[in-house]
């Protein structure tokens, strides 16, 4: 049984497929494995704080297609965040 993700893991994740090249919503959603409205939620938050930038790339009647694209203090959240995990391991079933 896995344990749940916290808000803040969530967003790491978030940040860490962003920066691994997915850029489209839907590419997110499915490599972090969330749900549509999570996925929107945190997005939302990130762009926000200024860790993501997102960019409309083209409109239709119905709806505006998004990228994102991670900014340096994005990149820096993540840096410090594997160093933090990284110091300060935590035993699985804990």
């Amino acid at each position: 049984m896995s344990a749940r993700r916290s808000k803040f893991q969530l967003s790491v994740e978030v940040l860490g497929q962003i920066k691994a090249g997915e850029k489209k919503p839907t590419r997110i959603m499915y490599s972090a494995n969330l749900s549509w409205k999570s996925l929107k939620e945190i997005l939302d938050s990130l762009v926000s704080q200024g860790l993501v930038e997102e960019n409309v790339v083209s409109r239709t009647s119905k709806r505006a297609k998004r990228r994102y694209r991670i900014t340096p203090k994005g990149e820096n959240v993540l840096q410090y965040y594997n160093i933090v995990s990284d110091l300060i391991e935590i035993e699985p079933g804990k």
